[in-house]
């Protein structure tokens, strides 16, 4: 027997064996990489200052320790707490920022492989009033690959261009403490 997608899988077993791979700055590795979904394990110790928008919904399982989202919905942030043995459904288009800081968490996530002319965004936006600082938007064909090449772009940035023209305030970039130090004086 010769199953299209191999046979069952050890989920810890592909953990241990694949823990090199659940590193930052998105700390995802494809358990299934050839079938009609993206099945993913997402490993800990990582913050993240962009909000993803995917067109798609996703499946969020927090198998090992704890792990939150934050969301930007409305103009606003709000937090989504993920405790250890968490299933949740995220509805399509509900901008989140994953924030994993324990670094020996362990998320299983599903998402839908992006229909075609499907568009992902990913948004940063400033900690103290909550207005868009910068954007971009891609047709995602590499979880792994693309999400990271949009960060070093917004991350050599000038401080002129990450400053929100709004209220002023300086994003400070992959500084996840900074930023949500910011946001919490403005909170």
């Amino acid at each position: 027997m010769n199953p299209k997608y191999g046979l069952p899988k050890n989920l810890m077993g592909w953990v241990d064996a694949n823990r090199a791979s659940l590193q930052p700055p998105v700390n995802n590795a494809a358990l299934f990489p050839d079938g009609n979904y993206i099945i993913n394990m997402v490993g800990g110790g990582n913050t993240r200052t962009d909000f993803h928008d995917n067109p798609t919904e996703e499946i969020f399982h927090q198998i090992r320790g704890t792990a939150y989202l934050n969301i930007w919905d409305r103009g606003k942030f709000e937090r989504i707490d993920l405790k250890e043995g968490d299933v949740w459904l995220m509805e399509p288009h509900l901008q989140h920022s994953p924030q994993r800081p324990d670094p020996d968490g362990l998320c299983f996530l599903v998402e839908m492989k992006r229909p075609k002319a499907a568009i992902d965004s990913l948004n940063w936006y400033c900690p103290q009033c909550a207005s868009l600082v910068w954007g971009a938007s891609m047709e995602l064909t590499d979880l792994v690959a693309d999400l990271p090449r949009t960060f070093k772009t917004f991350y050599a940035l000038s401080d002129a261009e990450r400053t929100c023209k709004h209220c002023g305030t300086v994003h400070p970039g992959k500084d996840y403490a900074a930023w949500h130090a910011i946001r919490q004086a403005h909170a």
